[in-house]
């Protein structure tokens, strides 16, 4: 087994020969600098099956939620703590807020103005007769509005959750939308004349689609309470109607993120509807205790999906409009989940301002991106402390790396989970160079569902595959199995002669341990001018001397759109032209190079056919290591 490159010097110049590139090593030697090191793994109590072992301080358990302390409800005076509890048991708003006059009419006290702005084509699609996701068309005459025909799971929830109203807003002035959300409106509540007994576990009566239809509702009132009077009534009895069956039901809801969004539309329905004030106090509670229950030490979701991050936020944002139409001031907690919540996303962003794609997600655009950090109010840099997020990020001249370094989520907070461990994303001057296939929350549209299952697979991230078998096992429903129970990090300044500095993130996980009884472990070093990032992933002996035999490998390197690739005669490296011009060399140790067909989902969900470089073989069971070395020429 070759040395490993723990310390790997850099080469200093600024163009590659041939013998460097034949191996990516160099005799420049480097001085450590900084160090960082972080286990991250599974508590005991959430190991199924493992005994409760003591784990150092630097231990962190992924499903570590925020306490209470760190967030707390607005303080509350002797009648308000009253008011909430008799509303927690039952007590009618309208008996408590006015306990000696008669019950007013059910009203809107305020029309909210939703901050976010709407995709202008996909409203300008319903305005033509049509709903328009992940370049899928649904005709509105044949979409099944009362769940019994169940559409593509990212449709019916496009549909039903009414998110759609922020599209048609945005792609024409309010009268000339109003036809098109009367008629969508009324064969809804045709389909649906009255709430479900109890939640759904799917479709559109589970407590995260009736909480986003409230709120989508109450910050579009316009455009659903603005027909006949029969029709506004019927209208209006349904947003009250949701707002009850939420207050019974929110506790009920099938995740973190689906009975934060059910508390965030309970607290718009209290700020928003006659009498409220009883269910707002009882909204804000629930809402600060769903935010400590989902969310980090660090701001992260504990999903570690960029989605449901994105998702969260939208939902404070939304709902800090609804306070500013009522003219009330919110609770300081929801700034500070805002300001919590944003840095972590960021940590996800290439040099063109979009999103990596990680846990289902795909390349959300930079615009979109920019609106919503604009709509929540946040100033503020991308997280580079990470803990339960486990995305580390490198900074260097035009280069942006992004690491995975920390387990999948628990299967209990994953929707779509995948088993990304180790998978790495790099990109230059906005250019992606190395890629994720991303996109399994889009399939359904234009990426047929049977994929789904594939893209959250190991093999479509730019990692390490033994056997052709996930390092975490990938179950249905978006949930994730066992495998990874723990990772650890060490993370390194380099400063090297002349100042040729570098960042060494070194990484392992226990994926394989059970099954291959071997450790993956992967170094990744990023030159400060972001020229060269040299690599080498080591399959380790998980217990002493290792186990006889041999096992398949192949390290899988996905290139990003529109880039142009060819191996080298001795197929032991390639040739990689970005779309600006620019030309990088790929240079493998060990193992033969190939390419191969892949797929990405670019900003809009939809499949882009790319390539991707294929260092595949067999390894030793009792360990191997293959350095290699991606370098920008000229």
């Amino acid at each position: 087994m070759e040395a490993p490159l723990h310390d790997a010097p850099l080469a200093a110049g600024g163009e590659a020969d041939d013998e460097v590139l034949a191996e990516p090593r160099s005799a420049i030697p480097l001085r450590q600098g900084v160090r960082e090191d972080l286990v991250i793994g599974k508590s005991a109590p959430e190991a199924e099956g493992e005994e409760a072992v003591e784990r150092p301080d630097s231990v962190i358990a992924p499903g570590r939620m925020l306490a209470l302390a760190d967030f707390a409800p607005p303080r509350l005076s002797t009648g308000e703590r009253f008011l909430r509890f008799a509303y927690k048991l039952g007590v009618p708003g309208s008996a408590l807020a006015r306990p000696f006059a008669k019950p007013a009419r059910e009203r809107l006290l305020a029309s909210a103005e939703d901050p976010l702005a709407g995709d202008k084509v996909a409203g300008t699609a319903l305005r033509a007769g049509h709903f328009l996701l992940h370049g899928v068309k649904l005709p509105i005459s044949q979409a099944d509005f009362g769940g019994i025909a169940r559409m593509a799971p990212p449709m019916e929830r496009y549909v039903h959750s009414f998110a759609w109203l922020a599209d048609l807003e945005a792609a024409a002035p309010r009268e000339q939308c109003l036809p098109v959300a009367e008629r969508i409106m009324e064969a809804w509540l045709t389909a649906n004349p009255k709430e479900p007994k109890r939640p759904a576990k799917a479709g559109l009566w589970t407590v995260d689609s009736a909480g986003t239809r409230l709120l989508s509702w109450l910050v579009h009132a316009p455009l659903v309470l603005s027909g006949d009077k029969a029709s506004r009534a019927r209208a209006m009895a349904a947003i009250t109607g949701h707002a009850r069956w939420l207050d019974r039901h929110v506790e009920r809801g099938e995740d973190l993120l689906a009975r934060f969004a059910g508390w965030c539309a309970i607290t718009a329905a209290g700020l928003l509807l006659s009498d409220g004030k009883p269910r707002r106090l009882f909204g804000e509670a629930g809402m600060v205790r769903a935010i400590g229950e989902m969310v980090g030490d660090d701001g992260g979701v504990l999903s570690r999906s960029p989605l449901c991050q994105i998702e969260a936020i939208e939902l404070l944002v939304r709902l800090g409009a609804c306070y500013k139409a009522v003219k009330r001031e919110p609770p300081e907690a929801i700034a500070a989940m805002q300001s919590m919540l944003v840095p972590p996303l960021l940590a996800l962003t290439h040099g063109d301002g979009s999103l990596g794609s990680w846990q289902g997600g795909w390349a959300i655009g930079a615009e979109q991106l920019s609106r919503l950090i604009e709509a929540s109010g946040a100033r503020t840099r991308p997280l580079r402390d990470v803990r339960q997020w486990g995305y580390q990020r490198v900074v260097a001249g035009k280069s942006v790396l992004q690491f995975d370094t920390a387990p999948p989520p628990l299967s209990r907070h994953s929707r779509h989970g995948c088993a990304s461990t180790l998978a790495f994303e790099l990109s230059h001057a906005g250019q992606r160079i190395i890629v994720n296939c991303g996109g399994a929350a889009a399939a359904g549209g234009l990426i047929p569902a049977r994929l789904d299952a594939g893209l959250r697979a190991t093999a479509a991230h730019s990692t390490l595959v033994l056997d052709d078998s996930n390092s975490t096992a990938v179950l249905i429903g978006g949930k994730i199995g066992s495998g990874v129970n723990e990772v650890d990090v060490e993370r390194r300044t380099l400063e090297g002669e002349r100042g040729s500095g570098a960042t060494r993130i070194e990484a392992s996980h226990d994926g394989y341990a059970g099954r291959y009884g071997l450790v993956h472990r992967r170094i990744l070093i990023l030159r400060d001018d972001g020229s060269e990032l040299r690599g080498e992933d080591l399959l380790v002996p998980a217990k002493g001397k290792g186990s006889r035999g041999k096992v398949a490998f192949a390290i899988r390197f996905h290139l990003g759109p529109n880039v142009e690739v060819r191996l080298t005669e001795d197929r032991q490296g390639a040739g990689i032209a970005l779309p600006d011009g620019s030309y990088w060399q790929f240079r493998s140790g060990g193992g033969e190079v190939s390419i191969e067909d892949s797929l990405w989902a670019d900003h809009h969900g939809r499949p882009v056919a790319i390539q991707q470089l294929v260092v595949q073989g067999l390894a030793s069971r009792g360990g191997r290591n293959f350095a290699w070395l991606l370098k920008k020429m000229g």
